[in-house]
């Protein structure tokens, strides 16, 4: 039967008129437009997802660039405090070494000057830490 129906396929004309053509014609506009149609999706598929891909790496890249230097703002804050803490040590020290009292204090201890009247004894006090520190570390 399958035979059958396969030559009689073979037998059969198409006809020969404007409605057939004209049908046959719209048939294969419509196919080349089917084809345009996927071509054009894919191609800006393609566009879309090359476009998806770059903006997605420049966020990435944008975001490591912000974290490191967000890091180097902690550090630089970090090291602006120890600064201003050191200036505000130094501005105190400053402050002390106009005092005249001061000055004399710091000379009587640092180079074992005394005023009128003073015995300066020494004792020695480093020594006696590190015998402590050693008896008790056994």
């Amino acid at each position: 039967m399958a035979e059958r129906k396969k030559r009689q396929s073979n037998n059969v004309r198409t006809l020969e008129n404007d409605y057939v053509r004209s049908t046959e014609t719209h048939v294969q506009y419509s196919r080349k437009q089917k084809v345009r149609t996927r071509r054009r999706l894919t191609v800006f598929g393609l566009l879309a997802t090359i476009v998806l891909v770059f903006l997605i790496s420049t966020s990435l890249t944008q975001n490591k660039r912000l974290a490191e230097k967000q890091q180097q703002k902690e550090e630089v804050v970090a090291k602006l405090d120890e600064v201003k803490e050191q200036q505000d040590m130094l501005n105190l020290q400053i402050a002390k070494l106009e005092d005249d009292e001061y000055i004399a204090k710091l000379a009587r201890k640092e180079y074992f000057l005394s005023d009128d009247g003073e015995i300066i004894f020494t004792i020695p006090e480093d020594e006696e830490k590190d015998e402590k520190s050693n008896n008790i570390s056994n």
